[in-house]
């Protein structure tokens, strides 16, 4: 997979295209989520997106913020998840990450961030939510877990129908483990145990998905998402039912894939 000109394939709903680098995957990704902006804004104005956080997210990140032409005066951006009683100071903040990685680089009309140190969680949480219901995002740009989670909404603990779009949950050990692995916490025992997320309904309902799924950690869970059947065992499964979604893989994150593409995309 050298060659510059991506793989493209499907799985029941789920677009993949496979880049030969985190870059071009990155940039790729970011290219579509710019257009999806101008015509987004171009159709109704102001503009609800949603933002993924995390090392998945960087290199798209970084070339979506440096395009030109993105209509960033009439986005009005949400994150996905944040800690529960982390300072928005502390390095693994997604807060923090999104001011540094985002916010301080394009005029942004509107940022709507999530304090996981509220004194009243599920007022918060509730307020959150009526806040995004109101912005109705049309765009989520959103990445898996390792663990096959969509924000923070793991294995076996989530509901694909959940009567809520923001909640308090609890992290499994797979998760946090993931934390530590990419270099935001130095243990286990230092990543929080709980976190404020959007849950599963309201990243599905958003009508486009742009998934960053870019290294060899990811690996495993791709082949997962492409072989199992939807279930909340591996939540990011349920994508293949979404209408329009795409998935940006690397070379890596796409290394168990190569038995079970057709030679012929191989070869391209």
């Amino acid at each position: 997979m050298s060659n510059a000109e991506p793989i493209r394939f499907q799985v029941d709903l789920l677009k993949f295209e496979v880049y030969e680098s985190r870059e071009a995957a990155g940039s790729a990704a970011a290219f579509a989520a710019a257009e999806a902006m101008r015509a987004g804004v171009m159709q109704s104005g102001d503009l609800g997106v949603i933002f993924a956080t995390g090392a998945s997210q960087l290199a798209m990140l970084r070339a979506l913020t440096g395009i030109e032409d993105v209509p960033w005066k009439h986005i009005v951006g949400f994150h996905m998840d944040e800690y529960e009683n982390l300072s928005a100071d502390h390095s693994a903040s997604f807060r923090r990450y999104l001011r540094d990685e985002l916010l301080q680089k394009v005029p942004i009309k509107e940022f709507h961030e999530i304090d996981g140190s509220s004194s009243d969680v599920d007022s918060f949480c509730g307020e959150y939510a009526a806040k995004l219901r109101a912005a109705n995002p049309r765009l989520c740009l959103l990445g898996i877990g390792e663990n096959g989670h969509l924000a923070f909404n793991d294995p076996f603990l989530c509901s694909f129908d959940d009567p809520v779009d923001v909640r308090l949950v609890s992290l499994d050990a797979a998760c946090r483990e993931q934390q530590v692995a990419e270099g935001w916490f130095a243990t286990v025992e230092n990543v929080p145990a709980r976190a404020i997320t959007l849950t599963i309904p309201p990243l599905i309902r958003t009508p486009k998905l742009i998934v960053s799924v870019p290294g060899i950690r990811k690996a495993h869970i791709v082949r997962r998402v492409i072989e199992e059947s939807m279930s909340n065992a591996c939540p990011a499964t349920l994508l293949k039912t979404h209408r329009d979604a795409t998935v940006y893989l690397d070379d890596e994150s796409s290394s168990q894939l190569m038995d079970i593409l057709p030679s012929s995309m191989q070869d391209k």
